[in-house]
């Protein structure tokens, strides 16, 4: 069991004296880890972005469909002609005749 305990011990020994004498080596590969997850998380979020404006230009889409039809909606119930009908039918109005017409002056 002693020659075991040795064993690592010397091992973890050799692992410390040869990271130490390639500490260059250990932080460049520290470094291109790094960089990987860097780029997999920009790599990530841009997707989310591009997902996030498509939606955004669906509904700038559906909305401005929906303000071209309240457009011709406003347009349609602003007619004169079909205004002047609703007052005469629903609430029995006329144009005034020259002899209902009253002229009042100021003194």
């Amino acid at each position: 069991m002693s020659k075991s305990n040795t064993t690592n011990f010397n091992l973890l020994l050799l692992i410390t004296a040869d990271l130490s004498r390639h500490t260059f080596l250990l932080v460049l590969y520290l470094a291109v880890v790094g960089s990987a997850v860097a780029v997999v998380l920009s790599t990530h979020k841009n997707r989310d972005l591009l997902i996030a404006h498509e939606e955004l230009i669906q509904n700038k889409d559906e909305l401005d469909i929906e303000w071209r039809h309240l457009v011709i909606e406003q347009n349609a119930l602003t007619e004169h002609n079909r205004i002047e009908r609703l007052v005469a039918d629903k609430l029995n109005m006329r144009r005034p005749e020259k002899a209902d017409e009253v002229l009042v002056r100021e003194n």
